[in-house]
């Protein structure tokens, strides 16, 4: 269970096997059904979350009432409100599972406590965020700096998984377009 998550992190650190053992003694795994609820408005974030089997989505609801999604997590991806874990307030937005999900919890007093244990961790956390950091502005460039089919054409071909896994509306919603625009790119196979 812990093989993906540590295979993950010796991409960009070097852990001990003791201190692989501290990290995996603190991890809670996490089951989710399709379409269930994982972090709701007004709720504390638990931790971060490392996806290891399924897909979730990060989202809010706008003022006209509509989700809009902002973040999307597969295999090997962190999901986590940020802002809710960061300040220490509840969360805005939902996470939610879109297929039936396994995900590792890394709650944050257990952050805490590994970072000062596990300096080489701490490095991990922060090139993941670097990591995080970039892809939203890249997701931001592309919705100003592209039309709409160049963006779709783009998303699609780095990401044609998504595609296939992910709902037309919540993929439309997060590349800003709305998913009668969404059918209309389907139809004409770009």
């Amino acid at each position: 269970m812990y093989e993906e998550l540590l295979n993950h992190i010796k991409r960009y650190v070097q852990l001990k096997p003791q201190e692989e053992q501290m990290l995996c003694e603190r991890l809670e795994l996490k089951k989710l059904k399709k379409k269930e609820i994982l972090l709701e408005p007004g709720k504390m974030c638990q931790g971060n979350y490392f996806v290891l089997k399924g897909c979730v989505r990060q989202f809010f609801i706008n003022s006209k009432l509509n989700e809009q999604t902002i973040h999307f997590g597969i295999e090997t991806w962190w999901i986590a409100d940020q802002d809710s874990l960061l300040n220490n307030q509840p969360s805005t937005c939902y996470i939610q599972a879109i297929e039936e999900t396994q995900m590792l919890l890394l709650n944050e007093q257990n952050r805490v406590i590994l970072f000062k244990e596990i300096p080489a961790l701490e490095s991990y956390f922060r090139i993941m965020m670097q990591k995080a950091f970039v892809a939203a502005q890249r997701r931001i460039g592309f919705i100003f700096n592209q039309n709409e089919e160049t963006r779709y054409r783009n998303f699609t071909s780095l990401f044609p998984e998504f595609v296939q896994r992910v709902p037309q509306y919540m993929l439309a919603s997060y590349l800003g377009f709305t998913p009668q625009f969404m059918s209309r790119m389907r139809a004409k196979k770009i």
